[in-house]
């Protein structure tokens, strides 16, 4: 049986269509949350679902493609792009819960917090940026260098949960502000983690060498 070089091309296009709005609905629900805007929130929850499609558009396109007798270098292409799409779902997910929490918060006053949301966003979107670009250039220093990146969003996403608790230590009445920020920030943080993951299959794809758990990820 040959090989469907074509169909191979379809999913990639699909997969970095995915990756695409995947990125767009991360800058959208934190805005959203930012800016207090309901109806950019709404807009968030709607990219969720067709991201949610192409998932199931790329797994149906890989299922066939597996079938028909793929190369070594076409089946990793195949098994890490279903990877990284379940990544980008995922990060669609994560997605639509901060652009839930922030029309909950929405509902209740401001809450003056330390807490810079809009950095902790800027760290993991270009985290999940440079992976997808790592992916599909098949540059693996690129993608090797998001991966300690990880640790730093991993220390903000504590530090503010600290501070959440402090803050509703102090007054009661900011617990149900504070729970929603806090879940808001650990979306970001698992974002982050999603990133990694997409960096590992880039590094996967194009050098053949599996780096998860490795303690030197840019040896």
């Amino acid at each position: 049986m040959k090989f469907d070089q074509q169909a191979l091309s379809q999913f990639k296009e699909k997969l970095l269509i995915m990756a695409s709005h995947a990125e767009s609905v991360v800058t959208r629900a934190v805005r959203a949350h930012l800016d207090r805007d309901e109806p950019l929130a709404q807009q968030a929850l709607e990219t969720e679902e067709f991201i949610d499609q192409f998932e199931i558009q790329i797994d149906r396109i890989a299922l066939d493609l597996l079938s028909k007798n793929p190369s070594e270098t076409e089946l990793r292409q195949i098994t890490c792009g279903m990877k990284i799409a379940q990544d980008l779902e995922r990060v669609g997910d994560e997605a639509t819960t901060i652009a839930t929490r922030s029309i909950e918060l929405m509902t209740l006053p401001t809450l003056d917090t330390p807490l810079d949301i809009a950095e902790m966003t800027f760290l993991v979107n270009a985290m999940l940026k440079d992976a997808l670009d790592a992916f599909v250039v098949g540059n693996t220093i690129l993608a090797r260098g998001v991966i300690p990146r990880d640790k730093k969003v991993d220390d903000l996403n504590r530090s503010y949960q600290q501070q959440l608790i402090g803050l509703m230590e102090a007054d009661p009445n900011n617990i149900r502000r504070c729970l929603h920020l806090g879940v808001i920030t650990k979306c970001l943080e698992r974002i982050g983690d999603h990133a990694k993951n997409i960096a590992e299959d880039a590094v996967l794809l194009h050098e053949g060498t599996d780096i998860r758990h490795s303690a030197s990820p840019t040896e």
